[in-house]
C-alpha cells in the first residue's frame, strides 16, 4: 500500500488514477512519444532480441540445472550465448525480422521470426560441429538449445504481440463504435483490415456474420463467426455491437433478407454498405469503411445484379451521332453519362428546361471534355426547329426520353399530354426516318399497359406509331430526305418507376419526414415496381443495341414494393419520432398495381434475362396516322372530355379509374 500525506490509505490502482489526475501520467506520455514515432531505429528492435535471447539462455540454463551452476558458470554460459548471438544476427539478417514496426505487426511477421530463429539455431549446431576443441555448453545438450529456441522465440513473438494490442488500445478512444461486420469473404476480411489499420480507431470489430453456415463458430482475425440464421440482434447487443458493415459481395444477398433488415432497423442498428449508386467493388482494390455509407431506402430495396454487354453497346454507339431528348430529365440525364462513356463522335442533347440543361452542359464539359456536345434548349414539338437539328447533325442513334409523366398532371391536362407526348414523338420519328438514323429507341412506360390515366395512354399511343413506322418503314413505304428508301429501326422500351427520379415517391417521402410528417400514401395497398435509374439505362441501352426494329422491350423490374411499407421503413431510418403515415384515397387515374403486359400479350426471351419481348397488336401504319391527326386536331380544341373520348377509340383497353373520365367509358 502507498500512502499520501493526507495518511488516507489509497491501493495501487487508485494511486495510478490519482497520479494520471495529476498530470504526473508518465505512462500514456511515454506511449504518446512512441506511437507518434514512425518506427525505432532498428537497432533498437535488434538489440531487443538480443537482450531476450540472452535472457532466455540463462532462464533455460536455470532451469535445467540449477541456480549454483549457473553462477559458477556464469562468465562460460554468457559467452556461449554471445556466440550463438551470431549464428541468430545471420539469420535476422536474411529474414529481415529487425525491419519490421512493433505496432503492426502480424502472423507472417511472427512466422518470420521463428523461421528466423530455427534458421539461426541450425547454424549454430552445424557451425559447432565443425569446429574442432571444446564445444558450445548448450549445443552439447540438444534438449538446452531447443529449450532456449523455444524460450527466446515465445518472448520475442510475445513484445511483438503486446506492443501491438497497446497500440490498438491505444488507437481507440471512447467514441470507437462495436462493429459487426456481414460477410466473410474478401470483401468482408478487406473492411476488417481497413478498420484495424485505421488510427485513431472509430470501429472496433467484435464479429463477423456469415451466410455460410459451415463458418457458424469460427473464428477470424481474433473474433467469433455467427450464422445469419442466429438471433442476429441479440447477439449484436450482447457485444454492445450499434453498426452492421455489409460487405460488397454479399450486398445483393442482403437486401433479400427483409426480416433481418427490419429487426436490424427496429433495434436501432445502423447498417453501413455501398451506396446503390457506386460502382461495383472490383474485388483486388483496398476496400475502406469510407466507401460505405449509412443505407438509404434505395440500397435496402431487393433487386438483382444487372448485367449488360458493354462491348456490343460500345461497338454500336462508339464514333456515332447520338441524339438525346428529354436530356435533362432523371432519365435522359443518365443516358448522357451512360453514352458519353462509349466515346460517341457527337452527342446532340435537347430538353426544354434550360437550368437543368445548363448543368448536363458543364458535367458534359468537365467530365467529357474530348466528346463534342450540343445542348439545346428547346421542344420537341417545336417542328422546324426540331427539322434543322436533324438536317444539320444526322444523328445516327435516337433515345427519345422526354415526355410529360406524372399522372395527375396528364390527367388535368390531356390536350398538353397529345401534343408534348404523342406530337412530339412523332415528329421526332419521322425526323429520324427522313434523315437516315439507324436506330430509334422510344422510352416507354408500364403505365401504358392496359392503361387507366392520360399519361399512360399517350404513351401507349407513342408505342402503336413508332411500332406502325417501323413495319411502314421495312415494307419500304417511306423515303428520306435524299429519296432513297429509309431503313430506321424502331424499338420501344418499357419498365417500371425508377427510384430517386424527379418527382417521385422517394424524395417526396424525405421531404416530408424532414418536415415531421405526415407521410402522405394514397392507400395501404398500393404497390409498385422500383429499379435503379442507372439499372434502368443500362437494360435500355442493351435493348436498344439488341432490337432489330419493331419490337417492345419490357424489363423484368423484380420484386414489387408496398409503398406503405417503404412509408414505415424511410420513417424508421430517418429516425423521425412520432411522424404518421395519413392515406389520402386514390389518385385520378392510380391504380393499386402496376402491369409489364396487356393481359392478351406474351412475351418472348431475349438473350438478357431481364429483357423480354412482348408480342402486341400490330397496327396499319395509315390508320395510326389518321388517329394521331384527328386527335391533334382535337386537342387545340382543350376540350378534355373530347380529347380522352378520342383517346379510348385509339386504345379500346384504356379503362379510367378515380377519374371524371369514367363516364366515357
Amino acid at each position: 500500500m502507498l500512502r499520501r500525506q493526507s495518511n488516507k490509505t489509497f491501493y495501487l490502482p487508485t494511486y495510478i488514477i490519482y497520479i494520471y489526475d495529476n498530470n504526473m501520467n508518465i505512462l500514456p506520455r511515454l506511449l504518446h512519444w512512441y506511437f507518434s514515432r514512425s518506427a525505432l531505429p532498428y537497432w533498437c528492435i535488434l538489440l531487443l532480441d538480443y537482450i531476450l535471447i540472452i535472457f532466455s539462455g540463462f532462464l533455460c540454463y536455470y532451469l535445467f540445472n540449477n541456480g549454483e551452476m549457473l553462477v559458477n558458470n556464469i562468465w562460460p554460459i554468457t559467452r556461449d550465448i554471445l556466440v550463438l548471438l551470431i549464428a541468430y544476427t545471420f539469420a535476422f539478417r536474411i529474414f529481415h525480422t529487425y525491419s519490421g514496426i512493433f505496432r503492426y505487426s502480424s502472423f507472417v511477421d511472427l512466422g518470420r521470426l521463428a523461421l528466423a530463429m530455427l534458421l539461426g539455431t541450425a547454424i549454430a549446431f552445424f557451425g559447432d560441429l565443425l569446429i574442432p576443441g571444446k564445444h558450445n555448453i548448450f549445443l552439447k545438450h540438444p534438449t538446452l538449445l531447443i529449450l532456449l529456441l523455444l524460450f527466446a522465440t515465445s518472448l520475442m513473438c510475445a513484445v511483438r504481440v503486446i506492443v501491438k494490442t497497446i497500440y490498438d488500445l491505444y488507437r481507440t478512444n471512447g467514441f470507437s463504435k462495436r462493429i459487426f461486420i456481414f460477410g466473410t469473404q474478401d470483401g468482408g476480411i478487406s473492411l476488417a483490415k481497413g478498420i484495424r489499420n485505421d488510427s485513431p480507431s472509430r470501429f472496433i470489430l467484435r464479429g463477423f456474420i456469415s451466410s455460410d453456415d459451415n463458418m457458424n463458430g469460427k473464428w477470424l482475425l481474433g473474433v467469433r463467426v455467427w450464422s445469419e440464421k442466429e438471433n442476429i440482434i441479440n447477439i449484436m447487443k450482447e457485444h454492445g455491437a450499434s453498426i452492421l458493415m455489409v460487405s460488397p459481395l454479399q450486398t445483393a444477398h442482403f437486401r433479400e433478407q427483409e426480416q433481418l433488415i427490419s429487426n436490424l432497423i427496429a433495434a436501432g442498428i445502423k447498417i453501413m454498405m455501398m451506396p446503390a449508386s457506386a460502382k461495383e467493388w472490383d474485388g483486388k482494390s483496398e476496400l475502406r469503411y469510407s466507401q460505405l455509407h449509412e443505407v438509404d431506402i434505395e440500397d435496402l430495396l431487393p433487386r438483382d445484379k444487372i448485367e449488360v454487354d458493354m462491348n456490343a453497346i460500345g461497338g454500336q454507339l462508339n464514333e456515332n451521332r447520338i441524339l438525346i431528348t428529354g436530356a435533362a430529365g432523371s432519365i435522359g440525364s443518365e443516358m448522357v453519362r451512360q453514352v458519353a462513356h462509349f466515346e460517341p463522335k457527337e452527342m446532340i442533347l435537347i430538353d426544354q428546361t434550360e437550368t437543368p440543361m445548363h448543368d448536363i452542359r458543364r458535367m458534359m464539359s468537365a467530365n467529357f471534355p474530348n466528346i463534342p456536345c450540343h445542348t439545346i434548349v428547346a421542344s420537341i414539338t417545336n417542328q422546324t426547329f426540331m427539322e434543322d437539328i436533324f438536317q444539320r447533325f444526322r444523328p445516327d442513334y435516337v433515345f427519345h426520353a422526354a415526355a410529360y409523366k406524372h399522372v395527375p398532371m396528364m390527367e388535368d391536362n390531356p390536350a398538353m399530354a397529345v401534343q408534348n407526348n404523342i406530337y412530339g414523338t412523332r415528329i421526332i420519328a419521322d425526323l429520324a426516318v427522313k434523315y437516315g438514323t439507324k436506330k430509334f429507341v422510344m422510352i416507354s412506360t408500364d403505365k401504358a399497359v392496359n392503361p387507366t390515366n392520360v399519361m399512360g395512354c399517350s404513351k401507349r399511343i407513342c408505342e402503336i406509331y413508332c411500332q406502325s413506322l417501323n413495319q411502314a418503314v421495312a415494307d419500304g413505304k417511306r423515303l428520306m430526305a435524299n429519296g432513297k428508301p429509309a431503313y430506321t429501326q424502331f424499338v420501344t422500351t418499357r419498365f417500371g418507376n425508377v427510384l430517386g427520379s424527379n418527382g417521385s415517391v422517394i424524395p417526396i417521402f424525405r421531404e416530408q419526414i424532414a418536415k415531421g410528417g405526415p407521410v402522405t400514401v394514397t392507400h395501404p395497398d398500393i404497390i409498385r415496381y422500383f429499379m435503379l435509374i442507372p439499372e434502368a439505362c443500362k437494360l435500355v441501352l442493351e435493348a436498344g443495341t439488341m432490337g432489330k426494329g419493331g419490337e417492345i422491350f419490357v424489363f423484368d423490374m423484380g420484386k414489387p414494393v408496398r409503398i406503405a411499407d417503404l412509408a414505415k421503413r424511410m420513417i424508421t431510418l430517418s429516425g423521425a419520432k412520432n411522424c404518421e403515415i395519413k392515406f389520402t384515397g386514390l389518385r385520378d387515374g392510380e391504380k393499386l398495381y402496376e402491369e409489364v403486359l396487356n393481359d392478351a400479350e406474351q412475351t418472348l426471351p431475349t438473350k438478357h434475362p431481364k429483357i423480354m419481348v412482348a408480342k402486341v397488336r400490330k397496327y396499319d401504319y395509315e390508320e395510326a396516322c389518321n388517329n394521331e391527326e384527328r386527335l391533334l386536331k382535337a386537342s387545340y380544341s382543350y376540350d378534355d372530355m373530347g380529347i380522352v373520348k378520342i383517346m379510348k377509340e385509339i386504345v379500346p383497353e384504356f379503362k379510367s379509374r378515380h377519374s371524371k373520365y369514367e363516364a366515357l367509358d
